[in-house]
Order: C-alpha cells, then sequence, then structure tokens
C-alpha cells in the first residue's frame, strides 16, 4: 500500500497561543535575571500579542536595588528575544521590559528591625 505525498501547503499549521508565548518570555525574563527574583518581589510576568508570526512582548518585573537596572533589563530583552525565537519559532520586533518596582535590602533589614 503506497501513502501518496501530501505537498507543504496543503498539511495545516501549527498556531502557537500567545498565552503560551507569554510563559516562555516569563520564563526566559526569571533566568535573564542575575540575582534572581527579590526576596519580597514578584517573579517576572509576560504579556504576549502575537500577528502573522512575530511576537510583540511586554515584560513587567521587580529588582534588587541598587542594581545595573539598564542591563538588567537589557540582559532580559535579549534572553526573551532568544528564547521565543528558538522555542516558538516567532520573531520578536520588541520586547518592552517594565520595572514595577525596586526592592533594597537596606529597607528590607530595616522593615524587619521593626516588626514586633
Amino acid at each position: 500500500m503506497a501513502v501518496a505525498a501530501i505537498e507543504p501547503g496543503e498539511r495545516g499549521a501549527t498556531r502557537i497561543a500567545d498565552r503560551v508565548v507569554a510563559k516562555i518570555a516569563a520564563r526566559a525574563a526569571r533566568e535573564a535575571l542575575r540575582t534572581g527574583v527579590p526576596e519580597g518581589g514578584d517573579a517576572p510576568s509576560a504579556t504576549v500579542t502575537v500577528h502573522r508570526g512575530s511576537a510583540h512582548v511586554r515584560v513587567s518585573l521587580d529588582l534588587d536595588y541598587p542594581c545595573d537596572i539598564g542591563g538588567q533589563c537589557g540582559a532580559v530583552r535579549r534572553q526573551v528575544t532568544e528564547r521565543v525565537e528558538t522555542l516558538a519559532g516567532m520573531t520578536v520586533p520588541e520586547v518592552s521590559v517594565q520595572v514595577e518596582r525596586l526592592h533594597s535590602a537596606r529597607s528590607r533589614a530595616a522593615a524587619q528591625g521593626r516588626t514586633r
């Protein structure tokens, strides 16, 4: 019994949901943070809009303070771009990084000292 070859255009397509790409981006942002998620901070989150094979990503994260904020954001952009392109096969023309909060070790220590 011979099986006829199906032309590539007739095989169908794979669609990756926006929420799956957002999970990939959030995980990549966590990987990129050199110091990890700050104590008392939230893990990075991401929202993604996919249109015609390209993903526009917005990442929100907390950072320790003091740190190289620009360097950390640049590392997040590079890692998110690389991981989404590799795992989802999409181009990433834009990664917007929003720093929600800066967490200072000094203010955490002061807050713990005031607790009774």
